[in-house]
């Protein structure tokens, strides 16, 4: 576990972007293991959100701060925050919605083709899935993706994707 304090910042390029450099030597001690970037981050205290240590190019690291997370710990550019880092240990990355957990119990082959999967790919659905506020909502977007994977062999095209969501919509 790492704490630092520093001031929350806006790419020049990017008006999109709002980061918090990460001291060179706490990356490290984070890196150091096994390269693994997934780390937990929790923000004044009590607001653990888990994300990545990204490299500028030029050897130093971040960690971005979406509209969302900002809004959850109640910073706006320019404030000072502290963070305490700890590795993230978890199987995805992040956490796995109930609804996938449930439909894998009885489906093994969608579980098998969704871990063919990148790591980041199976982060980037377990997000989609676990988004929506509803579970009603989160059942039929995780049997979508499911009932998607199973018919690509575990292959991923976003584009296949978002139609599949189209085409389904109006199915439950």
């Amino acid at each position: 576990m790492k704490t630092f304090k520093d001031t929350l910042r806006r790419f020049d390029d990017n008006l999109w972007y709002f980061y918090l450099p990460v001291p060179i030597d706490i990356a490290e001690h984070f890196l150091k293991a096994d390269g693994n970037r997934r780390v937990v981050a929790t923000y004044k205290g009590s607001n653990e959100i888990q994300c990545a240590l990204f490299p500028d190019g030029k050897g130093e690291w971040f960690l971005i701060l979406s509209k969302e997370v900002r809004k959850k710990i109640k910073v706006t550019l320019g404030d000072e925050i502290e963070v305490t880092l700890e590795k993230d240990e978890s199987e995805y990355g992040l956490p796995l919605p109930d609804e996938i957990a449930e439909l894998w119990a009885i489906d093994d082959e969608g579980k098998r083709v969704f871990h063919l999967l990148t790591k980041g790919k199976q982060r980037s659905l377990l997000h989609i899935i676990g988004k929506p506020k509803t579970a009603e909502t989160r059942i039929k977007k995780a049997i979508i993706v499911n009932d998607y994977l199973k018919s690509t062999g575990g292959k991923l095209d976003y584009e296949e994707l978002k139609e599949a969501f189209k085409m389904r919509k109006d199915e439950f």
